[in-house]
């Protein structure tokens, strides 16, 4: 890895405290930049000026990537140049002639009630796989936590007596509540599955793959479409949908904005109202479709 990259990746490690997930989006989008700038006549990201990185950006679009992927490159670039200059690398940080459009943030696919009880239902709690299962997507949809808080889960996050989860996102840690029936399921899980499977007993982590280690991203993505499909749910379910359906619901039955923004663990609030603007988007589509003076 080129030196200065290294130096960034441990920056957004021991100095920024950066997701895992930022971490990896943003070293991705430097590497794929400086493979750029190695082939022109600079050769090295710490000479490269705004025209060359507009061109780049441009040339992102231009070879059918969406302007979101631009955008968080222009982010990812902005970012790891910041980190130049005040490192003493550079004088002047080459992104600050750039100016970067938001995009409109995509509307989130979310699951109707009943699709979301014929997921939950697929796994075979009588197996251990499917116990374990039930578990984590019940779990999910309980709290809304993100996949990654998930799989870092560790047996002590959860109180299944009580009823909840203590979670520790990239913004702070939280408290959310879990329905009984999410308990019951951990706590089934917990007690009759995950010591049998578990390879070192002093393994602190919450779900465990089949090798008795913690399960990782990639291994959930598996177990969510295994069950996308023998539901027969047509829409694409990622691990975020869950997610977005625990708000979407919960703001439909009438909890407030604030509390949804807390126990999701948004830092901003307008990453929460996208839910309110969905709701509201769906009242005016019904009431001009069944309104006879509409």
């Amino acid at each position: 890895m080129n030196q200065l990259i290294q130096l960034y990746s441990d920056y957004l490690t021991d100095v920024k405290k950066s997701s895992e997930n930022t971490k990896t989006s943003y070293l991705h989008d430097l590497q794929q930049f400086d493979a750029y700038i190695s082939a022109t006549p600079v050769k090295t990201l710490r000479l490269a000026d705004p025209s060359m990185i507009s061109e780049y950006l441009d040339k992102l679009i231009q070879s059918g990537k969406s302007n979101a992927t631009a955008i968080r490159a222009a982010a990812a670039l902005k970012s790891f140049y910041t980190f130049l200059q005040k490192s003493g690398e550079i004088t002047v940080n080459p992104l600050k002639a750039i100016k970067i459009e938001k995009s409109d943030k995509k509307i989130p696919q979310t699951l109707t009630n009943e699709e979301v009880d014929l997921l939950l239902c697929q796994p075979d709690v009588s197996e251990a796989k499917g116990c374990r299962d039930k578990a984590m997507l019940e779990l999910l949809y309980a709290t809304g936590i993100r996949v990654s808080e998930l799989i870092a889960l560790n047996v002590r996050d959860v109180n299944t007596e009580i009823g909840f989860v203590h979670c520790v996102g990239s913004n702070a840690e939280r408290i959310v509540p879990i329905y009984r029936a999410a308990a019951k399921a951990v706590a089934d899980y917990i007690k009759n599955i995950r010591n049998i499977i578990v390879l070192d007993e002093d393994e602190e982590a919450l779900f465990l793959n089949i090798n008795g280690t913690r399960l990782t991203r990639q291994g959930f993505w598996k177990i969510i479409k295994h069950y996308q499909k023998t539901a027969g749910i047509e829409k694409e379910i990622t691990p975020h949908t869950l997610r977005h359906s625990f708000a979407i619901h919960l703001l439909k039955n009438g909890a407030d904005i604030k509390s949804i923004q807390t126990m999701l663990g948004h830092a901003d609030i307008s990453s929460t109202q996208i839910y309110a603007k969905m709701i509201k988007n769906q009242l005016s589509d019904t009431y001009n479709k069944f309104h006879p003076r509409a």
